[in-house]
């Protein structure tokens, strides 16, 4: 919704985002167009796009690129018009090259979005059925129920009010059957606002009923003043002018402490056609004119129409004709414009006002014989449609019925057949049961003796690898921390001896600083590996940041790369998130990026990076050292490999690191390898599944 890159419109609400920019500024500057000229969230679509572009293997015809562009043509619908339809052209041309039959239904939506907006209703239907059946080829239900709703609207705004209901309801059953709550508000609101423009004030108030107990459900402040914008607007036609006023106010305090200014201009615009209805001009115009402020950031005109409308009847009430006419005008062109044939009816009655005040009779004349052909025609329409639209609404009802009965019907045949055969398998199971009866005995020994002897294999399994696992937990022990902690066990006691002075003593600080930290190195690599094999560790995934973990050991091992000068590079871009167990993504790029410093020679560098792919990320460190032989790297994964080998600096290894990795990564549902060139190098790669979190929510 509102403040948020919104997928849905709730019929005749305009929607754009502004991006997080003061009031107190906004209007201290006169409402300078730099001010909103491009919104937070359209600068962070314009870096998405660059950030993919700049990824090694990038193809304009990646789905993620594709869906990008229409994702920022949304952004640019209320800003930029010309840019949402060269946008949308993009990516449909792109989207046909390539076979993707979402994005090109994605494509569709907006450019019907762009024809709704110029007021060309044909154009609009067209493109919004084009990608309505594009979206049930994808099997794209929620993209469907956006070009249902959007489509709905556009038959409201053509006054086919009939096809319009019949849409929602639709759409509405569709969003049922999801159980999305927030998209059942929102086509509940849109039909609510449809029985609004043909005066069914009652059956309007239903359906707001129906739309603020599902937003109690959902929970979210913005939502419910949204609603009560829109239910301020219904009170005021309705003349029920306290109820109206009460909304509004909520709905603005809410707007005004998020920031979500597209809808604080419509409520101010609400709250000046209140004080319109009571007269009190002054103040009308005041709410008028902070909308008007915040309108001159959009390319919407059929939600301008309105405004300019009403701006006029309060200068007209204040006794300021020239610019009641101005604005009375202004209006008038944008209805001929966009062919809207309701905004021109209200105009047309304001022009004669503003003509009629000024002695200019056969202007007025003209004005009031339009606005009465109009009104006759909206009247007559209106009649039919109202009866049309309670038509239409019985007529679902009722299909609904007869398909809940012919269900029922169907349900009880199939309840008899299913009777019909339990008492034959009863009897065949009768049957079934005599022959088994003579075997019993003899299967039973057969069975007893073969899970006898399972149990035996099992326990043989178990034991051969309890036995690998002790072996190779003492072999680690006596190789790789014997011999560290014997030569510290060694100096301490020279220097108790006397046999090193205190400066000699000092001098070996340094080398038992290494040795430390690798002891402290393999205890970490150890007991994680330890607890793995022997207590059968369990993989706990959550959503976790690579960015984090990445500096966190690059933090950790910097010191070690600072004595070699060895530069650590992350090009891991910020929220990147994975879904895995974080211990064990720790653990990972630890022994990864310790491996890479260990066999990188000095002034050498090692680089980080993650490439995201359709469901996973690939993750790399890529280091310019030694290289790994051929030989080595057909058994440099095996599991029962504790093979350690020295550094470029005679740093030292347990040779349990690789396999640790290879097995965490397969635990969470990864892959890993490692692709090597002699005296140029080496890259570990691993992938990891992506985060379930959705970051943008488009429509």
């Amino acid at each position: 919704m509102a403040g948020s890159t919104n997928i849905f419109t709730r019929y005749s609400i305009r929607k754009a985002t502004f991006g997080m920019l003061s009031l107190s500024i906004l209007l201290s500057f006169g409402g300078h167009n730099k001010l909103l000229a491009q919104s937070n969230s359209q600068k962070r679509m314009q870096q998405k796009i660059k950030s993919l572009k700049n990824q090694e293997g990038f193809s304009p015809r990646d789905t993620a690129y594709i869906n990008l562009l229409n994702d920022y043509a949304l952004e640019m619908r209320f800003f930029d018009t010309d840019s949402l339809l060269k946008l949308a052209n993009e990516a449909m041309r792109l989207s046909k090259e390539s076979g993707y039959a979402r994005g090109l239904s994605y494509s569709h939506l907006r450019i019907g979005d762009y024809w709704s907006d110029k007021g060309n209703t044909e154009k609009a239907i067209h493109h919004y059925s084009k990608g309505l059946e594009l979206a049930k080829v994808a099997e794209d239900k929620k993209l469907e129920l956006r070009l249902l709703n959007n489509l709905s609207g556009e038959y409201a705004y053509k006054s086919d009010y009939s096809r319009a209901l019949g849409g929602y309801l639709e759409a509405l059953e569709l969003a049922e059957s999801l159980e999305a709550l927030l998209l059942q508000s929102i086509i509940n609101e849109n039909i609510a606002n449809l029985y609004a423009t043909q005066k069914d004030y009652e059956e309007a108030l239903t359906y707001f009923k129906k739309v603020k107990k599902i937003n109690t459900n959902i929970g979210d402040e913005v939502i419910q003043a949204e609603t009560m914008s829109n239910l301020a607007s219904l009170y005021a036609d309705m003349s029920e002018l306290d109820y109206a006023i009460f909304n509004i106010n909520q709905s603005i305090k809410v707007f005004d402490e998020n920031q979500i200014l597209d809808w604080l201009a419509y409520a101010y615009e609400i709250k000046g056609k209140i004080y319109l209805k009571k007269y009190n001009y002054k103040w009308a115009l005041y709410w008028y004119q902070l909308s008007e402020i915040l309108h001159k950031q959009l390319e919407d005109d059929r939600s301008r129409i309105d405004l300019l409308n009403g701006m006029s009847e309060a200068y007209l009430g204040l006794e300021e004709d020239s610019l009641a006419r101005n604005y009375a005008i202004r209006a008038f062109k944008i209805t001929e414009k966009i062919n809207f044939v309701e905004g021109k009816q209200k105009c047309a009655l304001t022009l004669y006002k503003v003509h009629k005040k000024a002695g200019e009779y056969p202007e007025a004349l003209v004005y009031h014989e339009l606005y009465q052909q109009l009104k006759d025609s909206l009247s007559r329409r209106e009649n039919r449609q109202s009866l049309s639209l309670h038509k239409t609404k019985a007529a679902y009802e009722r299909q609904k019925l007869e398909l809940i009965e012919e269900n029922e019907k169907a349900l009880a045949r199939q309840k008899r057949y299913i009777q019909a055969g339990w008492s034959m398998l009863l009897i065949s199971l009768i049957i079934s049961y005599l022959i088994y009866r003579s075997k019993k005995l003899q299967k039973r020994l057969n069975t007893e003796l073969q899970e006898k002897k399972d149990i035996l294999e099992v326990r043989k399994t178990e034991l051969i690898a309890n036995n690998e696992t002790k072996t190779k937990l003492f072999s680690i022990i006596g190789h790789d921390l014997r011999g560290p902690i014997g030569a510290l066990q060694g100096l301490l006691k020279m220097f108790k001896d006397g046999d090193v002075n205190k400066e000699e003593f000092l001098s070996f600080i340094p080398k038992l600083r290494a040795d430390v930290d690798h002891i402290y190195f393999t205890l970490n690599n150890l007991l994680s590996w330890g607890q793995s094999q022997l207590n059968g560790s369990k993989t706990k995934p959550a959503d976790v940041s690579l960015e984090n973990i990445v500096e966190e050991n690059i933090n950790l091992l910097s010191e070690i790369a600072e004595n070699k000068s060895i530069k650590i590079v992350s090009e891991v871009a910020p929220n990147t998130l994975l879904w895995s167990d974080p211990n064990h993504l720790d653990i990972i790029v630890r022994n990864l990026i310790s491996n890479a410093l260990k066999f990188t020679p000095e002034n050498g560098m090692v680089t980080i990076k993650a490439v995201e792919k359709a469901a996973e990320w690939e993750i790399s460190i890529r280091d310019t050292g030694v290289g790994i032989d051929r030989m080595t790297l057909q058994k440099i994964f095996e599991e029962k490999s504790n093979h350690s080998t020295y550094g470029t600096a005679n740093e030292k290894g347990t040779g349990l690191g690789l396999s640790l990795c290879k097995e965490m990564v397969e635990n969470n549902n990864g892959t890993i390898w490692v692709e090597s060139i002699l005296r140029k190098g080496s890259t570990f790669y691993f992938t990891m599944p992506k985060s379930t979190k959705n970051y943008s929510k488009a429509g």
